[in-house]
């Protein structure tokens, strides 16, 4: 069965955010971790921060931002998502966190990123 068009765009700009962020130094520690609350598309380590990370495919300027497009309930799942995976960590102090939004557009070649650090928080 030939692989779907909209997972093939979706992998290539997960791949093209994670490589943005491996430049500007972050280390990869996670991708696609899956639970019963959904997916945190990539896991990274920013320092000591660890940081999760919502990556966005934007495919026409006319739909808004990446971090416009995650809806209070889409924000409601990662944190759950993020809280499930750090449950498994096993450690009695666990490291700073933050969310943040890659936004990839499509528009022109390269893909544009957009890379948004803090782009919410717990509190909303």
């Amino acid at each position: 069965m030939p692989a779907d068009p909209r997972h093939i765009a979706g992998r290539a700009a997960e791949d093209a955010a994670l490589a943005h962020l491996v430049d500007a130094g972050l280390e990869l520690v996670a991708r696609n971790h899956h639970c019963r609350f959904g997916e945190i598309d990539l896991v990274m380590l920013d320092g000591a921060t660890l940081v999760f990370v919502e990556v966005r495919l934007r495919r026409h300027a006319g739909y808004g931002s990446g971090a416009d497009s995650i809806t209070a309930a889409k924000r409601r799942r990662l944190i759950l998502a993020a809280r499930h995976y750090l449950g498994g960590l096993r450690r009695s102090v666990l490291p700073p966190c933050r969310f943040d939004v890659v936004s990839v557009s499509r528009r022109n070649y390269p893909m544009n990123l957009e890379w948004i650090r803090n782009a919410f928080t717990e509190d909303g």
